[in-house]
């Protein structure tokens, strides 16, 4: 059988901290004075912690000092860790241990592909870690997904080539740096969101074992996209 790459995003495929994750901003941008939604919050899944509380930053027209701002980074993460710590097995989104046990049990390559930096302690709480070969999070890479770095660097940890990858992914940022990476983007959530995704599953209890065996043999391939350019 033949050996592809599957890499998984963290949050909103593995397991649902976005709420935690809109829970720790809201308190922040309460905190300086600016509103901040549920809608907004769906803007920054899978953008890194800087550049989300810039886009914060712009919606409520404020500035701060460099220390300000990097002091507001470090209380968001504090926040956010107060809400992870009480994590467990009862907070992996359903049947991704199904899909991850029978790759396992095929020889394939699983690594982690997130913005998180703290997919490890994330995944340790939730007694997954060593169900990956290879993680890639916010401490590995330098650009942010749409940028395709984080998903390469997955790639290249599994010796797999990115055209035999296989990314699961939840936001559209990273579907578009699954596309970048000549990966199969497997969308994980609404079609009407992530539709530049190759698949698009509300969740793993719609991916059978066959469609991953047919990934596995070659039969399903990333089919080439007629994407049209705005101008």
């Amino acid at each position: 059988m033949h050996k592809k790459g599957f890499i998984f995003d963290l949050d909103g495929v593995i397991v649902d901290t976005a709420k935690y994750h809109f829970l720790a901003w809201k308190q922040l941008a309460n905190s300086i004075g600016i509103d901040f939604s549920e809608a907004q919050n769906e803007q920054l899944k899978g953008v890194s912690r800087v550049r989300s509380l810039e886009k914060i930053l712009e919606w409520g027209n404020t500035s701060l000092s460099e220390d300000e701002f990097m002091r507001l980074m470090g209380l968001k993460n504090d926040n956010y860790l107060n809400y992870i710590n009480g994590m467990d097995e009862s907070e992996i989104l359903p049947d991704v241990t199904k899909i991850l046990n029978t790759l396992i049990e095929k020889e394939q390559g699983i690594a982690l592909g997130s913005a998180s930096k703290n997919a490890r302690s994330i995944l340790t709480k939730v007694n997954l870690l060593e169900k990956f070969q290879s993680i890639v999070d916010g401490n590995d890479v330098s650009k942010a997904k749409p940028d395709p770095e984080v998903f390469l660097i997955g790639a290249q940890l599994l010796q797999i080539k990115p055209e035999d990858c296989i990314v699961f992914e939840d936001s559209v940022a990273g579907i578009q740096a699954a596309n970048a990476a000549h990966m199969i983007a497997i969308g994980i959530g609404e079609n009407d969101v992530l539709h530049e995704a190759d698949f698009v599953f509300k969740n793993f209890t719609e991916i059978s074992i066959t469609f991953i065996e047919d990934i596995i043999s070659g039969k399903i391939k990333k089919e080439p996209k007629n994407l049209s350019i705005d101008n």
